[in-house]
C-alpha cells in the first residue's frame, strides 16, 4: 500500500504530508495516498496495528482539489493512471529524497588532491585492525561533522569539509558537504543525503573516534571494568649481548594478572632470557582488549625487535619475540600517544632512536 512511505517522510520530516500546491510533488502524493487510507475500512484496519506515528487518526481527510487530485498528480508524474489498480500504490517510482540522495552519493568525480587524504585512510584501516577504531550503527544526523569517517556502500568516507548550514523548504537544517572516498573519489553532498544513505545502507556504519573515553589511568572510575596492565621489564642475565644494552632492551607484555605473578619463574623461561628481570614500567588499562594492545605494541615496534638466539633449559635454541630495542622514554610516549589517540600518526625510527610522523 505505500504506507511505509508516508511513515518515512513522518520520520524524516516530524509531521504528515501535506496538501501543498506550492510543496513537493511526492508530499502532495503522500498526502493523497493517505487521505485514501483513512478512508477505506480494510485499509485501516491492517494498518492500525503498525500505525506508531498516529497517521491514520481519525481527522476527516483533506477536501480533493485540482492541485491534490490522484490523477493529476500521477499525470504530473509522468504515470498513466490507468497502469495502476489503486491509487494508494505507486509503483517503480522512489521519494524525491531518497532518489536525490542516492544521486548525490554515486555522482562521484576523482579526487585530484587524494595524496592528502590517503595517509588518513590508512591510519583509519589500521586503528580498525588494531581495535583502537571501531564501527558502530549510524543513529543521528549530528554526527555528521568534519573529521569523521563512515561507511557507506561498501567503502570508508570522510568528511572532509562542510559548507555553511541553511534551512530547506520544510525547515530542515542541512550544509554541503566534501566528502572523501577510500577508491580516490569525492562527491559534493547534502548532509541529508548522506544521512539518507547511512540509514538506507543495511551496511551503513559510523567509525568511532580514537578517544572515545581514557584507556589508561591512575584511578579506575565507578563504570570502569580493569582490563590489565601494561609492562614493561628489564633483564638481569649476565649475556653480555643484554649486559652492554641492559638500559635499551625492554620486554613488553599485557596481562591480566599481577606483573610479579607472571615474572615469579622469569630465570627458568625462555621468554625472559632465562634470568630475573626487573619491572621499570607499568600502566593500568580499562575497558580495553588486552590481545589488541599488546598486538599493537608489539607491531609498531617490529622494526627494533631484538634479534637474540638463547639456549633453553633443554639446550634447544630459541628466539624470545618479545624484547626490543626502545629507549623507556619513547616506551612512555608510546603509551601516551595511543591513550590520546595520536598512535597511527607517528611510526618508531630505529636508527634515530625517535618517534617520526607516519607520513614521512
Amino acid at each position: 500500500m505505500g504506507f511505509e512511505d508516508i511513515q518515512r517522510f513522518f520520520q524524516e520530516h516530524g509531521r504528515a504530508p501535506q496538501h501543498a500546491e506550492n510543496g513537493d510533488i511526492f508530499e502532495r502524493m503522500y498526502a493523497v495516498r493517505l487521505d485514501r487510507l483513512k478512508a477505506l475500512p480494510e485499509a485501516r484496519f491492517v494498518l492500525e496495528p503498525i500505525d506508531h506515528q498516529g497517521l491514520l487518526g481519525d481527522a476527516v481527510p483533506a477536501p480533493q482539489t485540482s492541485a491534490t487530485d490522484p490523477e493529476a498528480l500521477l499525470a504530473e508524474l509522468g504515470i498513466d493512471a490507468d497502469a495502476t489498480n489503486d491509487v494508494t500504490t505507486l509503483k517503480h517510482v522512489r521519494p524525491t529524497a531518497e532518489r536525490k540522495a542516492a544521486e548525490e552519493i554515486a555522482n562521484r568525480t576523482p579526487c585530484k588532491d587524494f595524496d592528502k587524504f590517503r595517509p588518513l585512510f590508512e591510519s583509519v584501516k589500521q586503528d580498525l585492525d588494531d581495535g583502537i577504531r571501531q564501527t558502530r550503527a549510524f543513529e543521528l544526523k549530528s554526527e555528521i561533522e568534519p573529521g569523521r569517517f563512515f561507511i557507506v556502500g561498501g567503502q570508508i568516507a570522510y568528511v572532509a569539509d562542510k559548507g555553511e548550514e541553511f534551512t530547506q523548504e520544510y525547515g530542515d537544517r542541512d550544509a554541503r558537504l566534501r566528502v572523501i572516498y577510500d577508491n580516490a573519489t569525492e562527491s559534493n553532498v547534502l548532509m541529508r543525503s548522506l544521512q539518507r544513505a547511512l540509514n538506507k545502507d543495511d551496511a551503513g556504519r559510523r567509525i568511532t573516534d580514537p578517544t572515545a573515553g581514557p584507556l589508561f589511568s591512575d584511578k579506575a572510575s565507578e563504570d570502569d571494568t580493569e582490563s590489565g596492565t601494561i609492562y614493561v621489564l628489564r633483564s638481569r642475565s649476565s649475556d653480555p649481548r643484554i649486559a652492554e644494552n641492559r638500559d635499551l632492551i625492554h620486554k613488553l607484555g599485557v596481562t591480566g594478572c599481577k606483573v610479579e605473578t607472571r615474572i615469579a619463574n622469569a630465570a627458568k623461561d625462555a621468554t625472559y632470557l632465562l634470568a630475573d628481570v626487573e619491572i621499570v614500567a607499568t600502566y593500568e588499562l580499562f575497558n580495553i582488549n588486552r590481545v589488541r594492545l599488546e598486538a599493537l605494541l608489539h607491531r609498531f615496534f617490529s622494526d627494533a625487535r631484538l634479534d637474540i638466539e638463547i639456549l633453553d633449559r633443554f639446550g634447544k635454541p630459541v628466539r624470545p619475540r618479545e624484547w626490543y630495542l626502545v629507549p623507556l622514554d619513547i616506551i612512555d610516549a608510546v603509551v601516551k600517544a595511543i591513550q590520546d589517540g595520536t598512535i597511527s600518526m607517528l611510526r618508531y625510527d630505529p636508527g634515530s632512536a625517535t618517534l617520526v610522523e607516519r607520513n614521512r
